[in-house]
């Protein structure tokens, strides 16, 4: 799958033809710290999601179960992203060298990525999302470093598959 994926051509990927080695080295290099810190970035925002969202109120409604199963799922997806970035800072080194573990685990973050925002993209309707501008810019932003999330794991990918 990853050399499907690294035989891809368009014009991302052909922008490594004429970049060296080592200038892509030093770019993702930077851009994996950037990355690793963006995932407590994303823990900041999730943090306010009971409070602003009104999950008091709001699941109140549900069984005690289901009040229950929420803040579990909810608690296991703060620590995948905990796991995520301080892997990411971690183990740094061994994602820059390309190490079959690290690429692993980053090929797993890039598609948990590439999935949330695909849900986002095609599941969650726009009049799903809470009314108001903090809401919306809010929405951006984090879409945005999704984004950057996503896009930063698969470039690495590719760029050590094709070396």
């Amino acid at each position: 799958m990853l050399k499907a994926i690294a035989s891809a051509r368009g014009p991302c990927l052909d922008l490594f033809l004429f970049m060296n080695d080592s200038l892509v080295a030093r770019i993702l290099d930077i851009d994996l710290w950037l990355a690793g810190a963006g995932h407590f970035v994303i823990l900041f925002a999730s943090f306010q999601v009971p409070a602003r969202l009104g999950w008091k109120e709001n699941l109140k409604h549900l069984t005690p179960f289901n009040r229950k199963f929420v803040w579990v799922q909810s608690s296991f997806t703060v620590l995948t992203i905990i796991a995520f970035g301080t892997l990411t800072l971690a183990l740094h080194g061994e994602l820059l060298r390309g190490d079959r573990a690290a690429l692993g685990l980053a090929v797993f973050i890039a598609i948990y990525w590439t999935a949330r925002i695909l849900v986002d993209a095609f599941y969650f309707s726009h009049a799903d999302w809470p009314k108001g501008s903090m809401f919306v810019v809010g929405h951006i932003l984090l879409t945005a470093l999704f984004c950057f999330l996503a896009g930063s794991y698969w470039v690495l990918i590719v760029w050590r598959v094709r070396r």
